[in-house]
């Protein structure tokens, strides 16, 4: 096991593809994972919004805008 002293010097592509490593070793397989049953009616409901155009996607780049805005 390498300490944490240890962790903190390697280089940072050693430290990704350690957190890929850990991130790959903890995961759930798609068939262990199971999507709770209010994230699919949440789903559902912006799906039904979309399509009666009451809702619109965001790109990603607005999106982290007005996320740092609400959190500044």
């Amino acid at each position: 096991m390498i300490a944490l002293d240890e962790l903190r010097e390697l280089p940072l592509q050693e430290k990704m593809r350690m957190m890929e490593v850990l991130w790959e070793s903890i995961s759930p397989t798609e068939e262990e994972l199971e999507v709770p049953q209010w994230h699919k009616a949440i789903l559902d409901e912006r799906e039904q919004l979309i399509r009666e155009g009451k809702a619109k996607f965001t790109d990603w780049e607005t999106a982290k805008e007005r996320i740092r805005t609400a959190i500044s």
